[in-house]
């Protein structure tokens, strides 16, 4: 099987570094181009409508989804670094080929929503700031597409330098967006403690959660963190391990400060002064100017945005390269491939936007979101099994307390994801005028992944394993009732 990202496979030594800050500097990097996707489009609209309709109280349900999102980042990094394979390559060695095919193909149609969210979000970054129409904005997003091409021929730590930069543009700019929006800091901590003011904020909670772990970048760390050269004896491979670790820790907390950022933003503008409604981008960058009293705000709020869904579609496209060749073993020329990738999701926002016209945009937003809780199951249930396989990860396969947290993470996830997919379908089933057409294809469908789904949870386990699993776990309830008998 050929290397993951073979171009800059082990391109970066960590090698002969005189100092231990060197030595931790040279393995940083990969888990800032995974944490643009947890601060991607995608996420603004889940987290300005959770500020603006409950204030502060919301924070907390951030702070849990960083927490899941550096615990399962942190397994796909370890899988890399074990296993030297990416997490589609480890799924194409375990599963028969007809499963794989479907699991590609769903990873593939998971890539194209993210895109979609973020090719949109850059776009209406651009519409808001230079005025320039949402259909030619998008069409501008192409160009990315050929400076990703330019960057990955100068090396992956130049890429990893490009990243870092547009996260401290959008960093700085919501500092600032702090500073005139002056939040209430008791609120803020006070929202750290879990709570939950009605229904209506379960559902946001669940959107919020559902935004937070992105399948492709489960595939992309496990790909990226092999970019590194390092020792493999395991003294070697346990110190990569502990280094890409403390990297995860950094920049996903980093995504977390910008995530809180924009709700906190939304609390202290929006909610503060009774505009409970407002949940679009569009809506939350007009609004700014006239509450805050300066245009900085709103210039920053957009320049944000751009800089998230530049660097997110950047990290989206070579998600996609990772998928195909890791599922396919198939190798095509890189900027074929990016282009296909960009194609896919250029080509539906365009005829939508002009069918429909520019106010579905929010829609799209939300409908990308769905198709990627679709997903997310695939990619979490495969990678918590194969870190747990002793033979695969040769002696650093995760402890039992990790799995039964990993676990508990994959429930909660899964859980509040298939609510949300659930809540959608019967949404269309009750408004659509012809609801047989769906309950002959939407519903049919989603029974299919369900079934899919199950068949991935279960599939390492023999019966006889199952029954051993059930035996142990009635021991450990009832230990007398055996003893006795």
């Amino acid at each position: 099987m050929s290397k993951s990202l073979e171009e800059v496979h082990q391109s970066v030594s960590t090698q002969n570094k005189t100092t231990v800050f060197r030595k931790i500097l040279a393995f940083f990097g990969p888990a800032y181009l995974v944490s643009v996707g947890y601060m991607d489009p995608g996420n603004w609209a889940t987290d300005i409508a959770g500020g603006s309709q409950f204030g502060y109280a919301l924070l907390w349900v951030l702070l849990m989804s960083n927490i899941m999102a550096l615990l399962l980042q942190s397994l796909s990094a370890r899988l890399g670094i074990v296993t030297q394979r990416d997490l589609a390559q480890a799924s194409r060695e375990t599963y028969s080929k007809f499963i794989n095919y479907i699991l590609y193909f769903l990873a593939e149609i998971a890539i194209a929503a993210c895109d979609l969210a973020e090719v949109l979000g850059m776009a209406i970054g651009i519409n808001l700031l230079f005025g320039i129409p949402l259909v030619e904005a998008v069409l501008i997003t192409v160009l990315d597409t050929f400076l990703l091409l330019f960057l990955i021929n100068k090396g992956i730590r130049k890429m990893e330098a490009f990243i870092i930069v547009l996260v401290t543009i959008i960093g700085f700019s919501f500092i600032f967006e702090m500073i005139f929006a002056q939040p209430e800091i008791g609120q803020v901590v006070y929202g750290l403690i879990p709570s939950l003011p009605n229904e209506s904020a379960l559902y946001i909670a669940i959107g919020i959660i559902g935004a937070t772990v992105m399948p492709h970048n489960l595939y992309l760390h496990s790909s990226l963190v092999q970019t590194r050269k390092f020792d493999r004896s395991p003294a070697g491979i346990k110190q990569a391990i502990k280094y890409n670790f403390i990297d995860s820790t950094i920049a996903l907390n980093l995504a977390f400060f910008v995530n809180a950022a924009i709700l906190i933003l939304a609390a202290a503008t929006f909610y503060k002064n009774g505009m409970f409604e407002v949940a679009e981008i569009q809506d939350a960058y007009r609004f700014l100017e006239p509450i805050l009293g300066t245009k900085w705000a709103p210039t920053l709020f957009a320049v944000a945005l751009i800089a998230a869904g530049q660097s997110s579609t950047v990290t989206g496209t070579l998600a996609g390269q990772i998928v195909m060749e890791g599922y396919l073993n198939l190798r095509i020329r890189p900027w074929v491939r990016r282009i296909i990738t960009r194609l896919i999701a250029i080509v539906p926002a365009v005829i939508v936007i002009l069918i429909f016209g520019e106010s579905v945009t929010g829609k799209m937003l939300i409908l990308s979101q769905v198709i990627l809780s679709l997903q997310l199951g695939f990619a979490i249930i495969p990678l918590i099994h194969f870190v747990s396989d002793k033979r695969k990860m040769k002696g650093f396969h995760i402890s039992k307390t990790t799995q039964v947290a990993s676990w508990l993470v994959a429930l909660i996830i899964v859980s509040l994801n298939a609510k949300l997919v659930y809540s959608e379908i019967l949404g269309w089933l009750e408004t659509s005028e012809n609801p047989l057409i769906l309950w002959l294809t939407v519903v049919p469908l989603a029974i299919s992944f369900l079934i899919l789904l199950l068949y991935i949870v279960f599939k390492p386990f023999t019966v006889l394993r199952i029954l051993y699993q059930v035996l142990r776990f009635w021991c450990l309830i009832f230990p007398s009732k055996i003893y006795n008998r």
